[in-house]
């Protein structure tokens, strides 16, 4: 536990230069504008889930039990008619932003945290800036852009919306690994 002794300045730093830059990214800068879509019949579909509301979790639709039922003919036929979807369902109300502020700081101090046992180990101390730069950043992107590519691949994430992710990612890695080496002991 050495690397947290002496690297709890720039783990800090990062986490929250990363945790800005996230929310300038989310917030003013328009490139997120676009990942998410209304439904044609919003309001219709709304009211349906109203009328049988669905409690907060993940969904599929249509849903099967197992990989058995998917070759029920009955379910055969849903899933070639469609609608194919996956569904979060989030308590009702306005989102509680501070509670999910904290864990997204949270999230960024973990990955940071990571970053610098990487790199700790890597390196260990006195390091060079361009050698901590070039591990702390490869651990950073790591970190941040390939943890949602399941996302894209089984669950119908859209690449485009995924590549807008790994702008971001690649932004805040590069920013972690400036921090790291210019705080590095």
């Amino acid at each position: 536990m050495e690397f947290l002794t002496q690297l709890w300045l720039p783990i800090l730093v990062s986490s929250v230069v990363v945790f800005i830059l996230s929310a300038i990214a989310w917030t003013v800068m328009p490139h997120h504008k676009t990942d998410y879509g209304q439904l044609p019949n919003q309001d219709a579909v709304q009211q349906l889930m109203r009328e049988n509301p669905p409690a907060p979790g993940q969904y599929s639709m249509p849903w099967a039990a197992s990989m058995k039922a998917l070759e029920d003919p009955a379910m055969k036929e849903k899933l070639a008619k469609g609608p194919r979807a996956f569904l979060t369902v989030v308590p009702n109300g306005s989102p509680a932003m501070g509670p999910m502020m904290a864990r997204s700081f949270l999230f960024y101090v973990v990955v940071s945290v990571l970053v610098g046992y990487v790199t700790w180990h890597a390196l260990g101390a006195g390091a060079d800036y361009l050698a901590v730069f070039r591990i702390a950043g490869t651990t950073a992107a790591m970190a941040h852009t390939l943890a949602s590519v399941p996302d894209s691949i089984w669950f119908g994430r859209p690449w485009g919306t995924y590549g807008k992710q790994v702008a971001d990612g690649v932004v805040f890695a590069l920013f972690t690994a400036g921090v790291f080496g210019w705080l590095w002991p």
